[in-house]
């Protein structure tokens, strides 16, 4: 259904045969593909694969860590005018400010103590941030993300704080049918009136499409395996 292969050199086909699997999943939804944003997981990956996949129309990246990140996005972002740069990796809150200065998006708002820290930043530096809270769907101990029984509080905390809260996101087990955690993300969504739902990897951003992903995080089927 993805690619069975991508490599650095196929970005332009990887990035179609991805956009052709969210538009047949969407369809199998009763969805449109516009209702899906792919997000291109550049992290690891140097200038020349990015530029590969701005050249063929991508405009959303996703990067994990907030150094990484500060090496290579300034630069690109002041060449590209127009992208949109997400955090999709754990954030500490000694982070916060970089993160606030370089992201355009956070993901993976998780503690009351991380909203706080973003909400302060955004407002030294006078940005208005976007986010997202990560919900750890499978309640692994190893992985960041709230448990689903907290994340109305902690969605009332990030509104006081005046943060944007915009959706959820998840990342099921590795060893676990996605599906319904997906589904579950997007029943917890839907309760608390958030429209965004960032879910769905190389190899099940489908599923994810089809229970209502509207941000689908795809890093290798697109520039292949991690440097």
């Amino acid at each position: 259904m993805n690619p069975a292969t991508p490599t650095h050199g196929n970005v332009a086909a990887n990035l179609a045969a991805v956009r052709t699997g969210i538009a047949r999943a969407a369809a199998a939804a009763g969805r449109e593909p516009e209702a899906v944003t792919l997000v291109a997981v550049s992290k690891t990956q140097g200038a020349g694969p990015i530029v590969a996949a701005i050249a063929a129309g991508q405009r959303v990246f996703g990067e994990n860590r907030v150094q990484e990140a500060k090496g290579k996005w300034p630069a690109l972002k002041a060449a590209n005018p127009g992208i949109e740069l997400r955090l999709i990796g754990h954030l500490q809150t000694n982070k916060a400010a970089e993160a606030v200065a370089l992201f355009d998006v956070i993901e993976t708002v998780d503690s009351p103590r991380l909203a706080q820290a973003l909400a302060k930043e955004a407002q030294r530096q006078n940005r208005k941030l976007r986010c997202l809270v990560q919900v750890n769907t499978g309640g692994e101990a190893q992985k960041s993300g709230v448990a689903s029984a907290s994340v109305d509080a902690l969605a009332a905390e990030c509104r006081t704080l005046g943060l944007g809260i915009e959706g959820l996101m998840c990342i099921p087990p590795a060893d676990q049918d996605p599906a319904p955690h997906f589904h579950a993300l997007a029943a917890l969504a839907r309760r608390l009136g958030l429209a965004v739902l960032s879910m769905g990897m190389s190899a099940d951003y489908e599923a994810a499409v089809i229970a209502g992903a509207t941000h689908v995080r795809i890093g290798t089927a697109i520039f292949g395996s991690r440097n």
